[in-house]
């Protein structure tokens, strides 16, 4: 069973659901608890164990009856449990005869484990069956029953029931009681069967395997990375959602060792010194800063139409940082700021994502960061406090309307950090309608965002003490 699990988990991988080797662990021992022998709490385990984002349940649920039949084949039994010593012996030379001499091979090996009660295993049973398997390209679950049954007819699984009554004329003659025979008979049906069960299931497994292989190939996630936002198609950003929650992740991560090592806070070398004058500077009683605490995050992101996916993905990013953040307030704008908070209370952040956008819809030429800070600042400036990085995400440009500096130096005097994101390169600062020069001195630190890669690094930096 345990190699089935970990064959399942293969497909599962190939269909591009994310299963580390620690889950797959987890699920072992989690199936090692609760047993096998309850299908739904086998399921349950499974599925609580391998699965963690709500899209992949629909494929879960589609590929365990492949490889875990809701009715699973009946354990084989050893036939002859009725005879004598006698009989018993006259079964096993017949049968040794018999099998002398059988072709094909297949056929050989399912009449002796049939007449045996010896199981054929996993591999033993995709090797008879590779041929059937290699030469179909059906996939769909559908055609499960008609993949078996020409599976069936390949090995010459229906030459079972001649081989059988062949047997049974062969012990007659040698003068096995009837009595004996009917229930050496009933015993092989039971097998037969058995191995019949087990040959859909192998199937099926098989059509999974190959539905998984023909998969879409996922593009390099280095070429996803570093392709520029502006020139992402709709596949591109599908791909590149996938992809985000494993950086998130290793985001995560990172963020959580740093906040481990700043506990105790840097080394204060003048109370260290001031404190030891009394020793003659040795021995040394070694003081820290104050430890540093979780910050608090306040996101405002421009909506207009080109900066819509990147606000999508800084998002994500950030709402997967929760464990290492103390507060986040988010806020979006285009004419004017909207209060977004309250979505990524309720739902999770895809879903908060997608309202927002189906709600917060752009104009024409109507971006007004101006107006937006003087909304801040008169309705939001007291959630501002010297533990608060307030980040920016936009272009910097403002339709020539008023930037509003005295707004947003107001926002600077009350934060920890002023951080800003803006996807176009320096050197377009300051052209056209973009008022990014003037934000400039306000803001202690400034990141180019124009593809994942760079934003993933600036949402890390937000996480580096000092």
């Amino acid at each position: 069973m345990d190699q089935r699990i970990v064959e399942f988990i293969k497909a599962m991988r190939a269909a591009g659901i994310r299963i580390s080797v620690a889950e797959s662990a987890d699920a072992l021992r989690a199936i090692e608890a609760s047993s096998i022998t309850d299908k739904k709490n086998f399921r349950l385990a499974l599925r609580s164990t391998l699965i963690k984002e709500r899209k992949d349940i629909e494929q879960f649920d589609h590929m365990f009856p492949l490889y875990f039949s809701i009715n699973p084949p009946p354990p084989m039994q050893q036939p002859g449990g009725g005879m004598s010593d006698e009989e018993r012996e006259q079964l096993a030379q017949a049968l040794e005869d018999m099998l002398q001499n059988m072709t094909p091979e297949q056929l050989r090996q399912l009449f002796e484990s049939m007449m045996t009660g010896q199981p054929i295993d996993g591999q033993q049973m995709r090797a008879m069956l590779r041929n059937s398997l290699d030469g179909s390209q059906l996939t769909n679950p559908y055609y499960q029953s008609w993949m078996t049954r020409r599976a069936m007819r390949d090995i010459e699984f229906d030459r079972l029931d001649e081989l059988i009554q062949e047997l049974m004329d062969k012990l007659r003659e040698a003068g096995v009681s009837e009595e004996a025979l009917q229930q050496l008979e009933n015993e092989a049906r039971e097998n037969q069967q058995a191995l019949a069960e087990q040959i859909r299931d192998e199937v099926g497994s098989g059509m999974a395997e190959r539905a998984a292989k023909e998969q879409p190939k996922q593009p390099k996630i280095d070429d996803l990375l570093d392709q520029p936002f502006e020139r992402l198609g709709h596949q591109d950003i599908d791909d590149l959602r996938n992809i985000i929650n494993r950086l998130a992740s290793q985001l995560r991560s990172r963020a959580a060792l740093r906040q481990k090592r700043a506990k105790r806070g840097n080394l204060d070398a003048k109370s260290t010194i001031r404190a030891n004058l009394r020793y003659g500077g040795v021995p040394l009683d070694v003081h820290h800063r104050r430890k540093h605490l979780k910050p608090k995050l306040t996101v405002i992101c421009d909506l207009s139409t080109s900066m819509r996916p990147i606000v999508s993905f800084m998002l994500l990013l950030v709402y997967a940082l929760q464990d290492q953040v103390n507060r986040t307030r988010s806020y979006a704008f285009i004419d004017d700021l909207i209060d977004i908070s309250i979505d990524f209370n309720e739902s999770r952040p895809e879903e908060a994502i997608q309202c927002v956008l189906e709600r917060i819809r752009p104009g024409y030429y109507n971006t007004d960061l101006g107006n937006s800070l003087a909304t801040f600042a008169r309705d939001q400036l007291g959630t501002i406090d010297n533990r608060t990085t307030f980040i920016v995400l936009g272009d910097g440009r403002n339709n020539y309307n008023d930037p509003n500096l005295r707004d947003f130096e107001a926002i600077k005097r009350r934060a920890r950090r002023v951080v800003w994101f803006n996807p176009e390169p320096q050197r377009m600062w300051g052209s056209g309608d973009s008022d990014m020069l003037s934000y400039v001195p306000y803001c202690d630190a400034i990141h180019k965002v124009s593809n994942l890669r760079e934003l993933v690094h600036a949402v890390d930096s937000l996480f580096v003490y000092k």
